[in-house]
């Protein structure tokens, strides 16, 4: 079968899939902008660049985004079929608009879409904060960032969503055509090492049996809960004199808006939070290599993960995978995975003093809490596991997208 994935930094979501198509003997490519692509698979690349035109009304700023690229990759697409490759299967994420023009070059190939988001003016991410809510909730700007998504829905022949609260954003005219499959969890790797420490930069070497908090963000924001934790803090180092606190995360935004007077929100929240904090205790890693990334949930005391409700970060259930404590917000799609004091704990997203205690908790009784490390593993394996679950799964629908019979448009 002649398989191409569009996804602007591939592989993306894709990065188990991709391979094992290849691996079985389909024939696999890729076109992005950007992505590091896999080793031995073929992928073009197509530039974006023009960018918005000057005065565009704000509601339609976005859509321009995503038709730009649209044209771009529509020739990208034009010149792939030029040179011979016509797919079977067309594998792609439809949030940049890329997959636009898909069937108008290649009208036979069927269309499997990752349904990552489904936006809403109330009931999930947008408002959930009411400290970062200002203008978002400006008439029409959250029912324009859809449109791209209803005009994928519409075209895509079948879809699949990380987790059932994903799939459940999206209207439900549209979710009879989309599955619940996670990207999947290579437990087998990303396994417990009870004995694994960190070293710092000051030497200072931390471990389990330490009290070690983690905390986790691509680029550190509010809507994964940066000010939450950061002001927990006080709270926190107050409570266990002996805790350490490493934090992993970028100074750019992956969600929501930048803060004004162009700083970044670490740097924001820092200031307002550092003079009650005894710094020394607190070690911020930036970004870091994923095999580093993997040691130090191993050695964590207790991982924090919070998010307004939204899409769910892979690193929630790679903490989990490693056996870590994890305490996390009590928000849509964290409780879809997280039952409190059964695999995890829970705490309200919005009280920073809360949250202190619960990890305050963890680290006096770590003893206690280690059936919970168990439990969070088991939760890994029986329904995120890469090899056994997830990743035959992806693969099993691939199968029965391809055989199916391209959907006629009404």
């Amino acid at each position: 079968m002649r398989i191409l994935f569009l996804h602007q930094n591939f592989p993306g979501q894709f990065k188990h899939l991709a391979p094992a198509l290849k691996a079985r003997g389909d024939d696999v490519r890729a076109l992005a902008i950007e992505g590091a692509g896999l080793k031995d698979l073929p992928m073009w690349r197509y530039k974006v660049d023009r960018a918005n035109a000057d005065g565009i009304q704000g509601w339609t700023r976005e859509f321009e985004t995503k038709m730009i690229r649209a044209e771009e990759a529509w020739r990208a697409l034009q010149q792939i079929k030029a040179e011979g490759f016509e797919p079977d299967l067309v594998v792609l994420h439809p949030g940049w608009g890329e997959g636009f023009c898909v069937e108008d070059v290649f009208p036979d190939a069927r269309q499997l879409h990752f349904v990552e988001w489904y936006y809403h003016a109330n009931g999930a991410d947008v408002g959930f904060d009411p400290e970062f809510s200002a203008g978002s909730r400006e008439p029409g700007r959250v029912r324009s960032k859809n449109a791209m998504n209803l005009l994928a829905l519409q075209q895509m022949d079948w879809g699949y969503s990380p987790t059932a609260w994903q799939r459940q954003q999206v209207p439900v005219e549209y979710r009879e055509r989309i599955d619940v499959i996670h990207d999947g969890v290579d437990t087998r790797v990303i396994a417990p090492a009870p004995d694994r420490k960190v070293t710092f930069s000051s030497g200072l070497a931390l471990g389990q049996g330490d009290e070690l908090v983690t905390f986790v963000n691509r680029n550190l924001e509010p809507a994964r809960g940066w000010h939450v934790f950061a002001r927990s803090l006080k709270h926190l180092l107050k409570a266990r004199p002996n805790a350490h606190v490493a934090i992993v995360g970028g100074t750019d935004v992956s969600y929501g808006a930048r803060p004004e007077n162009g700083k970044n929100w670490r740097e924001v929240i820092w200031r307002e939070v550092q003079g009650e904090v005894d710094a020394s205790r607190v070690h911020f890693l930036g970004r870091i290599p994923y095999s580093t990334f993997i040691g130090l949930l191993q050695a964590s005391s207790c991982h924090v993960y919070l998010t307004v409700p939204f899409v769910l970060s892979w690193s929630m259930l790679e903490a989990m995978s490693v056996g870590a404590v994890v305490v996390g917000s009590d928000t849509a799609s964290v409780t879809e995975v997280i039952k409190d004091g059964q695999n995890g704990l829970l705490t309200p997203f919005l009280d920073p003093q809360a949250l202190a205690e619960r990890v305050a908790d963890v680290l006096a009784r770590q003893d206690h809490y280690r059936p919970l490390r168990d439990a969070a593993r088991q939760t890994v394996i029986d329904r995120y596991d890469l090899t056994t679950r997830c990743l035959p799964q992806q693969l099993a629908l691939v199968d029965r997208v391809a055989a199916m019979p391209r959907r006629v448009h009404a």
